[in-house]
Formats: structure tokens, sequence, C-alpha cells
């Protein structure tokens, strides 16, 4: 079932639009807005002053070619903001500062520099904004000291007619670029803190892939070693009898039609989990302890003699738990079929509930094997303890002193396991 994202379409990033998106924008608005601060906004002269100098007031500069070329040179600088932030932020801000010293009318012409201090803050290049804005405004307000002059004494014949700076302009253009450096900061550690989600929901994506295909790795070996063990006993004692008694071989042969069946109806189960979501999967009934009667039905079809033993109150238990359980006894007569040797063998299964856990033990008077399959790649032992493990439980395998092979689960009932458990038995209940 698909799931809508819980909020609208959003912006891509705009450290992911083309480079020359911002820099277009820029100088559409520091043209046309430097133009309308010229003229000065309506409401007549009192409300035309408010900036370092006054905002389009009659003594500003009018706009001439090096005016707009310095209002577009800012922008074209920030097409190498990327590639060289802290080069792109001094030239930006000498641009930016000679237009200030002409005494062009104020407006929009400072955000040039402003999304300079941005990309180089963006780009980790902290130190250098905010010492370079330090340094460039102590010497910005040192000269324009040395070679400002005062509001009504501005002629336009100077080459740099800035006006002398007061305390109001100094506390503005102070906080205009603190604000900006905040402001940088600020989108810089969210920045950072959606990068590290972005990691860490890779990394957790990368474990639980790496996780499921252990688990189905595991569901595969259960279900073929089993089917195909029986399988090959089968055919065998058929072989065999083929020829002096027929009859028993026409046994043996329906337990091989019986247990092909099975293996492709789990096969089916579990490759299903590997569907794409929303296509529709075989069902069949989950792997279980109700389960049991059928699995030692088919070992003893394969001339095994399976004795079975449940003790305790007999009731319902989590999927995981119940799943993990009757992998165990179905891989440990697995192992009987394979490794007990010639001759007559017994297996005994005995399921014992209590009162905070269940124990599964599987015994057999075989010739006693080594711990089977227990390689770093292997699958037998090492998947029976795998599964115990992710339930918090504990497994034991072994020869027994009286000859013959053991192996001991005790699997807790108290609490449903969290994560990989639970999704291990969903995983192949929603396949089936």
């Amino acid at each position: 079932m698909s799931t809508s994202p819980p909020h609208g379409p959003r912006l891509p990033n705009p450290a992911r639009w083309p480079v020359w998106v911002v820099p277009l924008f820029l100088a559409f608005v520091q043209v046309l807005g430097s133009l309308a601060a010229q003229h000065g906004p309506p409401g007549g002269a009192e409300s035309r002053h408010g900036g370092p100098h006054g905002w389009g007031e009659d003594h500003d500069t009018p706009l001439d070619p090096l005016g707009f070329a310095l209002l577009l040179a800012g922008p074209v600088l920030l097409l190498f903001r990327r590639r060289n932030p802290v080069a792109t932020l001094a030239a930006t801000a000498l641009v930016t500062f000679l237009y200030l010293l002409r005494a062009y009318t104020y407006g929009p012409a400072p955000f040039s520099l402003a999304v300079a201090l941005f990309a180089a803050v963006a780009a980790g290049h902290r130190t250098a904004a905010w010492a370079g804005t330090g340094a460039g405004l102590a010497a910005y307000f040192g000269l324009t000291l040395l070679i400002g002059v005062d509001r009504d004494q501005r002629g336009k014949s100077g080459l740099f007619p800035v006006e002398r700076p007061s305390l109001g302009s100094t506390i503005f253009v102070i906080g205009w670029a603190l604000v900006v450096l905040i402001a940088a900061e600020l989108l810089r550690a969210r920045g950072q803190k959606a990068a590290e989600a972005a990691r860490v929901r890779a990394e957790e994506e990368r474990r639980q892939a790496s996780e499921e295909r252990l688990r189905m790795a595991r569901e595969l070996h259960d279900v073929l070693a089993h089917n195909i063990s029986m399988i090959n006993v089968q055919a065998g004692v058929a072989l065999h009898l083929m020829d002096e008694h027929p009859e028993q071989a026409r046994t043996a042969l329906a337990a091989i039609k019986e247990a092909s069946k099975e293996a492709l109806t789990e096969m089916r189960g579990v490759i299903g989990a590997l569907r794409a979501q929303g296509e529709s999967a075989p069902r069949s009934p989950t792997a279980g302890l109700d389960r049991l009667d059928d699995l030692l039905d088919r070992a003893r079809s394969a001339g095994l003699r399976v004795e079975t033993e449940v003790t305790g109150e007999r009731r319902p238990l989590h999927a995981s738990t119940d799943l993990a359980a009757f992998r165990i006894v179905q891989e440990s007569l697995t192992n009987v079929t394979r490794h007990a040797g010639p001759g007559p063998v017994t297996a005994r299964v005995r399921i014992a509930y209590g009162e905070r856990d269940i124990e599964v033990r599987v015994e057999d008077d075989g010739r006693g094997a080594a711990l089977l399959d227990d390689r770093p790649g292997g699958s037998g032992i090492r998947g029976m303890r795998e599964r115990a493990a992710a339930l918090g439980g504990t497994f034991d395998a072994g020869p027994r002193s009286g000859g013959g092979f053991g192996v001991v689960a005790r699997l807790p009932l108290d609490e449903e396991p969290g994560g990989g458990p639970a999704d291990e038995a969903s995983l192949e209940r929603g396949a089936r």
C-alpha cells in the first residue's frame, strides 16, 4: 500500500539549483530595485531617509554606467561561489564597498554580498566569513571617516562622495551583517542536521537490507534443506526397493511427491516476500508449532522413528517465537536424517512450555557427529543459534554423553522482541 507524503511538494534544495539561477534573479532585483530607490518611495520627503545614507535622497550619485556595472558585477561574481567561495566573498565585498563609496542609492545593492556570505558559511569557511566581515567593516568605516563628508557638504564632483558614517548608520550596517551571518550559521546547522539524518537513514536501510538478506538466506536454507533431505532419502529407498518390493517403493515415491510439494509451497511463500510492493503473493499457512505434526509425519515417512512429547500449558506464541521453534525442530530433524548414520535411528522431540520461555529439545541415538555445519559460512546449527539469539534466547548443541546428538533451545515468551525478530516473522507471514 502506497503512502503519500505528509506535506505537499517541496522546492528543491537551493544548493541543487543551477549555479546561474540566484545570480540572474539578483541581477534583476538589484538593478530594478536600485532604479526604484533612486526615484524614492512614495510618501514624500519625510519617508526618504533610512540606511547608511538617505534612500533616494537628492545628494545620492545618480546611477551611471559604472553604477550599473557594479550592480551587475556582484551577481556575475556569484557564479563562482561554489568553486571558490572565499575569493567570491572578497570580490563581492569589494564591489559592494565601491558601490557604497560612490554614494549611489542604497537600495538592494548589498544582496549579492549577503548571498556570498551564505555561500562561504555553507561551504564551511566560517572563520573567513566572520573575520572577513569584521575586517571589511572596519576598513570601510575607517575609510569613510577619512574621506567622507558631511551631508550638507556632499558634492557630485568627487570620485567617492560618500557621507561620513553616523552612529545610526554604523549600527544599521553592523546589525545587517550580524543578521546575515547568524542566519547563514542557522541554515548551515540545519543543513548539517539534515545531512546527518540522511546518513543515518542510509546506514539503517543498509543494515536492514543486510539483515533481511540474512533472514531470507536462513529461510531458504531451512525450507530447502529439510525437504530436499527427505526427497534424497526416499529416492534412495525407492531405488533400492523398486524391483523386489514395488509397493514399498510406491510409498517412498508418494513421500517424495509430498515433500516436493511442501518444498514448492514454502519456496513460493519465501520468494513472495521479494515481490514488489502491490504485487500479489502466494499464500500458505505460516510455519509454526501448529504444523509440528505434519513435520513429524514427513520425517517418519523418510524412515526416521520420531517420538514427541509436549509438556506444560500449550498456548499461542508470538509469531517470531513460533516460527523460530518450528524451524529449530525442522533443521534438527534434517540434521538427524543427514548425519545420524546407518541403521534405525530414533529422534525425540520435546516441547516444554514454561511460564516465561519455551524449551525445544531434539535428541537422537545416532552415531553422534560433531557440531554440524557450525562453520563461519555454514547455515545449519549457526542458523538455529542466530534464531535463538535474535529472540534473546539461548541455544546449545553437541554430541550426547550416551551417544547421539542433542539440540536444546530456550526461547523467551514474556514480550515481543523489537526490530529484527518480529520483522522476520511478519516477513514470512506477509509473504504467504
